[in-house]
C-alpha cells in the first residue's frame, strides 16, 4: 500500500485553507507550502502508511498525518 500511495496519488494530496492553518498549529511549523512539506514527508522511505476505515494514517519521524482515502485531502497532522 505504501508504494501505491506514494507513486500513484501523491499529486492528488491537498487540503483547505483551514487545514493548512490547523497543520501549522499542530506541528508548530511556519512553512509557506504546507502541502509540499507533507508530501515530502510521505515520500520519505521511513514513512509507514496504514489504511484504517476511510483514512490513511502516515507516520514518519515524529508526526502522524491523516489523509482521507476517497478524496486524498489532508485532514490533520499531529506530533507523536
Amino acid at each position: 500500500m505504501n508504494k501505491i500511495l506514494k507513486e500513484e496519488i501523491i499529486n492528488k494530496i491537498h487540503t483547505t485553507k483551514l487545514g493548512i492553518e490547523r497543520i501549522r498549529k499542530n506541528l508548530h511549523i511556519d512553512i509557506e507550502d504546507v502541502v509540499t512539506y507533507i508530501k515530502n514527508q510521505i515520500i520519505d522511505n521511513d514513512c509507514i502508511i496504514i489504511k484504517k476505515g476511510k483514512n490513511y494514517y502516515c507516520e514518519v519521524k515524529d508526526m502522524r498525518v491523516t489523509i482521507n482515502s476517497y478524496n486524498y485531502g489532508i485532514i490533520t497532522a499531529h506530533l507523536i
